[in-house]
């Protein structure tokens, strides 16, 4: 049963880790409730240690967001029990790997993780967003959605999804009470070993490479501004608009192409 005037939350995929729980403890922070989505139970821990830490509740669910049914579920649990304010579609994978070596269950949990899921969750999340004076949707986009690379090939056509996804439902939602933003990071220092594979690539990687926490802070700023996009790397996005594709596509693959190895 809802409570009498519920508490109303953010709702955080992708909450147990990196981007996504600096997230987290930035809503806490500003004293939002999350109810956050992770793949295994350290999210449950997470959940214990931002409440205790921020004195704001967060609780956590597990899920395996590549399977729909999961979606399903999730979504019928958060509708039945809380109020959301905010939707924040965090979780997404990625990678760098020669298209021919790619596995069919590779490219599969991109695309239902990245494309699928975001697109699902969001509409059977709506409603619930819908009910308050003002909703926030909020899809991590990326940089590399602004250009196909190689040797990513999947990661930025999903990437392309979610920008053209979150550009367009902004505009359909804009006579209700939720706003749509987009955010398109660079390259995030989530652990030491992502951070050294990202530096592999030279300055264009080092240049792009930021915290989690200072990405979180300027996602959650520009998505309560009502920002349209939520840019990280002004200087990356205004080449890849500058910059023709011809040039462009060549120049970044083969800077990726060093996290690769080989040189075919």
């Amino acid at each position: 049963m809802m409570q009498e005037n519920p508490l109303e939350y953010a709702l955080v995929t992708g909450g147990s880790r990196g981007l996504g729980r600096a997230l987290a403890e930035e809503l806490a922070r500003r004293g939002v409730p999350t109810l956050l989505v992770g793949t295994n139970e350290t999210v449950l821990r997470v959940c214990e240690e931002i409440a205790d830490t921020y004195h704001v509740p967060s609780v956590g669910f597990v899920a395996d967001l590549t399977r729909r049914e999961d979606v399903r579920t999730l979504a019928e649990t958060v509708n039945g029990d809380y109020e959301l304010c905010m939707l924040i579609n965090n979780a997404g994978v990625g990678g760098s790997l020669r298209f021919e070596d790619a596995s069919e269950e590779y490219i599969d949990n991109i695309l239902q993780l990245n494309v699928c899921c975001t697109a699902l969750l969001t509409r059977l999340l709506l409603p619930n967003l819908m009910r308050r004076e003002r909703g926030y949707i909020l899809n991590i986009g990326s940089m590399a959605a602004c250009t196909p690379t190689a040797f990513k090939t999947v990661y930025p056509a999903s990437k392309s999804f979610v920008r053209a996804f979150s550009i367009g439902l902004r505009e359909e939602l804009r006579s209700t009470s939720v706003t749509v933003s987009v955010a398109l990071p660079g390259a995030i220092a989530t652990n030491a070993e992502v951070s050294e594979r990202i530096r592999r690539q030279g300055f264009w990687g080092r240049a792009t490479l930021k915290s989690p926490a200072a990405i979180a802070r300027r996602c959650v700023d520009g998505m309560l501004k009502g920002r349209r996009q939520v840019i990280l790397t002004p200087l990356a996005y205004l080449l890849c608009k500058i910059v023709p594709e011809c040039v462009r596509v060549p120049l970044l693959s083969r800077i990726v192409r060093r996290e690769v190895g080989g040189s075919r």
